[in-house]
């Protein structure tokens, strides 16, 4: 019987052990990133392609209402990077687009087509908004009503791309309309688009 003693006392003792050991390798099985809930090799490869995609930082876009003919969108375009970023281009489902600037020519403010594009200088802003540069959509499909969103895609000079969301809201600020015939951006301002030089 005394044999017996030692034995009962030392199973308690050895299951606990064991528990112990089993809470333990679970715990550094999780720590070490294996656990389920660890996204997969393929899902951080999306979410690493989803940051490298955004070229720009995109904020406040929206766009000028409109029920025919020409409108804009707006933006402030924040580059984060160490280079420049030169936007060549612009496209979305309802219009056809151009890179537009504000400027003067023959004494007279023109809105006209800016070549070159629009350069983002490195860790810099750069705004459009009505009166100066902006994204012109041409000849609308169809009425751009307040509170629609639509879907923009910019080119770079470097062959990518970048989509981006914008609202359009009603605005009259300084009279500002980019349809032919219907008001006039500035004064003495033609109510046509010039070619640029």
């Amino acid at each position: 019987m005394p044999s017996l003693l030692p034995r009962r006392a030392l199973r308690p003792a050895v299951l606990f052990t064991g528990a112990a050991l089993v809470v333990s390798l679970a715990a550094c099985k999780s720590s070490s990133g294996e656990s389920s809930t660890t996204p997969t090799p393929s899902a951080t490869a999306s979410v690493e392609a989803t940051v490298e995609a955004g070229v720009l930082g995109v904020r406040d876009p929206w766009v000028k209402a409109a029920d025919e003919g020409m409108t804009a969108a707006f933006a402030t375009f924040v580059n984060d990077s160490d280079t420049d970023v030169t936007i060549t281009g612009a496209a979305s489902e309802v219009s056809p687009m151009e890179l537009h600037e504000m400027a003067m020519a023959d004494g007279k403010m023109v809105m006209r087509a800016k070549q070159g594009g629009v350069v983002i200088k490195a860790k810099s802003e750069y705004k459009l908004e009505p009166g100066g540069d902006h994204l012109m959509l041409m000849d609308l499909a169809k009425p751009v009503r307040a509170g629609d969103e639509l879907s923009f895609t910019l080119s770079f000079a470097d062959g990518r791309t970048q989509t981006f969301r914008a609202v359009a809201k009603p605005f009259t600020g300084a009279q500002e309309s980019y349809a032919p015939g219907h008001g006039e951006p500035m004064p003495d301002m033609p109510t046509s688009h010039s070619p640029a030089p």
